[in-house]
């Protein structure tokens, strides 16, 4: 590079991207906000810009603007596409449509690998009564937060959370992001969906991910609904990351009979001895088989494809 071009950079503008639509992603930088083309360089490298990222941007002092470079990322999520996450709310109703465990276990797995502080937000407290299902979250450690559309119960718990950093609200489509996140900021006016009685799930109203800034400072996401997350896609977590993930295991894990204990079926496991006991939530441990099971055959080539 040369001379010249590294001091435009070294002067250039940084912002953070806050969409993309088409080829050209919409930059948050100090006063202003940036329609920007992004350097063919990224595509020859195979890096696209995510919203969340921290860029540099390069204008001719007219309406041109180029993302010419994009700063180390903290973190990234395939789906929801988004970098730099802080925090990540997992939205999942209690009826209309039923809890999944599995979904839900595996975007916290995939949070606790990439240091984002999880998050699960239970809907429709209103028209159900979730104490099992809190109780088994708590157990293991994470921040629960009951919320109704109806009641405003949990608003202003979840409102709490949102100073500073980047949070992503995610979960099943028609659980509720989008109603809670109009609860929470209500001048984002987000699209809302009725549930389809047919299909037995929420239509999808949310089609891209964007961040929106906050006058309290930090960024919100909503994301496109998903059905059941696969995780070769959503950050492959190797088999042997995956006890880690699970963080309620920690006091345990090294304690078991065999240093090579999965904590599937073995004799002598103290994971299992800790579910036995109730210390660990056997929905929990169930989604942790499930998810082992899903990458135990994984080979080293497929998780660098």
């Amino acid at each position: 590079m040369a001379i010249e071009q590294q001091q435009n950079i070294k002067d250039s503008k940084e912002g953070i991207i806050l969409k993309g639509v088409g080829g050209s992603y919409h930059v948050g930088t100090a006063g202003a906000l940036l329609v920007c083309t992004a350097r063919g360089l990224f595509r020859k490298d195979n890096k696209k810009p995510l919203p969340g990222d921290r860029v540099k941007i390069l204008t001719d002092g007219k309406e041109t603007h180029t993302i010419v470079e994009i700063l180390p990322r903290k973190n990234e999520l395939v789906r929801p596409p988004v970098a730099n996450v802080d925090q990540l709310v997992v939205v999942t109703s209690l009826c209309d449509p039923q809890p999944n465990a599995l979904v839900i276990d595996k975007m916290l797995a995939l949070a606790v690998k990439n240091h984002i502080r999880p998050i699960v937000v239970f809907s429709k407290v209103d028209l159900q009564d979730g104490a099992w299902w809190f109780h088994v979250y708590q157990q293991a450690g994470f921040c629960v937060i009951p919320f109704s559309s109806v009641t405003g119960e949990g608003v202003d718990a979840v409102r709490q959370l949102l100073q500073g950093g980047i949070t992503v609200f995610t979960g099943n489509s028609g659980v509720g992001k989008s109603s809670l996140l109009n609860c929470v900021v209500p001048q984002l006016r987000l699209e809302t969906g009725d549930i389809s009685k047919k299909l037995g799930r929420g239509r999808h109203t949310t089609r891209k991910v964007e961040l929106f800034a906050l006058e309290q400072g930090g960024y919100v996401a909503d994301t496109p609904g998903f059905s059941l997350l696969d995780l070769e896609r959503c950050g492959q977590i190797r088999k042997e990351e995956l006890a880690d993930c699970f963080t309620e295991f920690a006091p345990y894990i090294g304690k078991c009979r065999f240093s090579s204990c999965a904590h599937l079926r073995e004799k002598g496991c103290a994971v299992l001895e800790a579910v036995q006991r109730g210390e660990i939530s056997e929905s929990r441990h169930r989604s942790y088989v499930a998810m082992y099971d899903e990458v135990k055959d994984w080979k080293e080539w497929e998780h660098k494809n």
